[in-house]
């Protein structure tokens, strides 16, 4: 039993010299490749046998014909696991070096395509990530570029329609100033409408861009659904009446709902008004309000003769307004960006659908 411990004892020492060598050695190395790494790793391990091996062999005082064949058949089993480790990090970095290729292809703005080849496991969870992410980059990119096309969409169209006023406000003040103005009552008249309108757009510019900063304050306290939707119909009458449209309260259920009322009387207003001024003299528009498994729903239906269906995932982006005249009472094409953004805000979801000889815009927001 003593010799027994002897022998584990020399041979312990004498590993464990080799493996604190070994770590020195892997230190030193940590930022070269990965085959320098893997091979050290394979020389500790033989390394650490043979001098155990040698030192048990010393110890037992062996002949020099035992420890020389003790030696060679460790050196030899020392070259074969160095070149298993070499042909083993060569083919990891191989791997390795494919990947960072096809992950620099995709960070500088294209595609992630996974190299060929059957990766070990630990690289095969990495090219899944990676391919993940090429795919969310791809539809972070394809939105950045919706984006900034609507962006600037709107700044011209906010130029076109703010200049076409000044100008006209220009020239009947210019009017009035010269004594030039035939009837000055409807000159300034026309001058009110004008600023007023001006001051509406300005006004939704304003509100969208608190929504896309994100600081657009909330006030919900529990209101009814049906006096929501009353002072939306009784709001939007006079328009309506203008218009020769009916207005109707469909279906209205008296379900409370937690929301800020001034934003979501914004949001019916804008609803109401867009479908008010599409639908032809004579027609319909039809408010209901009800409790669904999803919420609670509110839809708006118009008689606007429909939507083009590769037009209907953009009614909602800025500066949309489904036609590219820029006259009034067209307006900016701001209010149902700014629709689905309150909406948003308060947990729910906007949506429009096109129905017979119309459309219907919906929103859902959560149930109380």
């Amino acid at each position: 039993m003593r010799d027994l411990l002897l022998i584990a004892l020399f041979a312990f020492l004498g590993a464990a010299a080799a493996g604190l060598l070994g770590a020195l050695v892997l230190r030193l190395l940590r930022h070269r490749s990965l085959v320098v790494s893997v091979t050290v790793v394979a020389g500790v391990a033989v390394t650490a046998m043979l001098a155990g091996t040698l030192t048990v062999a010393w110890a037992m005082f062996l002949s020099s014909h035992d420890l020389y064949v003790v030696t060679t058949v460790v050196a030899m089993a020392a070259v074969v696991s160095l070149a298993t480790a070499v042909l083993l990090g060569r083919w990891v970095a191989a791997r390795s070096r494919d990947l960072t290729l096809a992950a620099r292809s995709f960070g500088e703005g294209g595609t992630f395509a996974a190299p060929a080849g059957q990766p070990n496991a630990e690289l095969a969870v990495l090219t899944r990530e990676l391919a993940a992410t090429s795919a969310r980059l791809d539809s972070s990119r394809e939105r950045e570029r919706a984006l900034e096309s609507s962006r600037r969409e709107l700044v011209a169209w906010i130029s076109h329609d703010l200049r076409t006023p000044l100008a006209g406000l220009r020239a009947m003040a210019e009017a009035l100033e010269d004594g030039m103005a035939p009837d000055s009552g409807r000159y300034l008249r026309q001058i009110r409408t004008e600023v007023e309108r001006m001051n509406g757009m300005v006004g939704d510019l304003f509100e969208l861009s608190r929504i896309h900063a994100g600081s657009l304050t909330l006030a919900p306290a529990r209101i009814s659904l049906y006096d929501l939707v009353d002072d939306a119909l009784a709001g939007a009458g006079p328009l309506a009446r203008e218009r020769g449209v009916r207005l109707v309260g469909d279906r209205i259920e008296a379900v409370p709902v937690e929301v800020d009322g001034k934003e979501m009387s914004r949001v019916l207003g804008n609803l109401l008004i867009n479908a008010i001024r599409r639908t032809p003299a004579d027609g319909t528009v039809a408010l209901s309000a009800h409790r669904s498994d999803g919420g609670v729903v509110l839809s708006v239906t118009d008689g606007c003769g429909g939507i083009p269906e590769e037009d209907l995932p953009r009614v909602f982006d800025t500066g949309w307004r489904g036609s590219h005249a820029r006259t009034p009472p067209a307006g900016a094409g701001l209010g149902l960006a700014i629709v689905r953004g309150i909406v948003e805000a308060h947990a729910g979801r906007a949506e429009v659908r096109n129905v017979q000889g119309g459309c219907c815009f919906s929103v859902t927001l959560p149930a109380v």
